[in-house]
């Protein structure tokens, strides 16, 4: 064989040694920015209708912050009313009523997040764990309809099932529990659980989606290694299934934590009553009731600004949290 041959690649190109100029070396060029964008333009037409939704109903209400720090009257515009600055701030922080709305929704939120996150695990362990396809499909079906249901409908169920003559109350006095029927929904001590329990059942079928997605993902050989060491179902699931969706359950979380004061106000307004309206008033009904409804358009948005700072504060601090930890994070 000559001594001259020039050992080649694969694909027939000559290998380069020692410290020999890579000039000549062919580099693919980058595409630029635009034409990547027009390469993708089908996708970015599909996105086109939630971008505008963002920037009209997300980020252009943003201006109206502005008549949080104005004495706001309608009638003279946005621009035309009294600077008034931190004012409605103060008169937010001076309310004695704002406390009890604020710890009511911190207490309701917790318990959402505590439980709903719970359960939506459990059941996607659950509906992982089966084996029976068809069965499978029907039981996911079932589980998300609850979350399409208005909570007009769920507080009527609730109302209904907790009644002085409805089943709740016939099924614990018939046990010897009660002597006699309980008003469930004249209790302030029970609403926290009754809105909580109402939750539950509404989102846990919808809430189980990301986690159920994310245990298809896991590489089956995993729970065969598992099989041949002797580990139970329990054992697979402590050890495999839960460990691999950490960083999911870690990111959920940091969200979850972030709306822990939005719970919205629909549950507590056809849940309550004037009996339980300590236990009843939050952030959201507080804003409804003392902000528009008595025509106070700037108290409501420094209500509204109020929780949005402490949202974005809660993000920062679980996420940073998680970062410090090195789990998986939100940015």
């Amino acid at each position: 064989m000559s001594k001259n041959l020039t050992p080649v690649t694969p694909r027939g190109a000559p290998l380069v040694r020692g410290n020999k100029s890579h000039k000549n070396t062919y580099a693919p060029r980058k595409k630029s920015f635009w034409k990547r964008l027009m390469n993708q333009k089908a996708l970015l037409l599909m996105s086109l209708p939630f971008v505008i939704w963002l920037i009209v109903f997300r980020y252009i209400p943003v201006l109206g912050w502005i008549m949080a720090f104005q004495d706001y009257k309608p009638q003279n515009g946005f621009l035309g009313n009294e600077w008034v600055g931190l004012k409605h701030f103060r008169d937010l922080f001076n309310e004695p009523i704002f406390y009890r709305a604020l710890e009511n929704t911190i207490g309701m939120g917790l318990l959402g997040l505590v439980f709903g996150t719970i359960s939506a695990i459990l059941f996607a362990l659950m509906l992982n764990e089966m084996r029976f396809i068809r069965f499978k499909k029907i039981t996911q079906t079932i589980s998300y309809l609850p979350h399409f249901v208005s909570w007009v409908i769920v507080a009527n169920i609730v109302t209904t099932m907790l009644s002085l003559e409805g089943p709740i109350n016939d099924l614990l006095t018939s046990l010897g529990i009660f002597d006699g029927p309980l008003n469930f929904m004249a209790q302030p001590n029970l609403f926290w659980g009754i809105v909580t329990s109402a939750e539950v059942w509404k989102s846990t079928g919808w809430n189980a989606i990301i986690y159920f997605a994310a245990m298809a993902g896991i590489d089956p050989q995993l729970y065969e290694a598992a099989k041949v060491d002797g580990a139970s179902r329990v054992r697979q699931m402590w050890h495999i299934t839960l460990p691999s969706i950490r960083a999911v359950i870690i990111v959920l979380l940091i969200l979850s934590i972030g709306n822990l004061i939005n719970i919205g106000f629909e549950k507590q307004m056809l849940l309550g009553n004037n009996i339980v309206t300590d236990k009843a008033i939050v952030i959201d009904l507080y804003a409804l009731n003392y902000g528009i409804g008595m025509f106070r358009y700037s108290f409501g948005t420094a209500i509204g600004i109020f929780k949005s700072v402490v949202s974005v504060i809660l993000i920062l601090i679980a996420n940073g949290f998680a970062k410090r930890i090195g789990e998986g994070r939100v940015f």
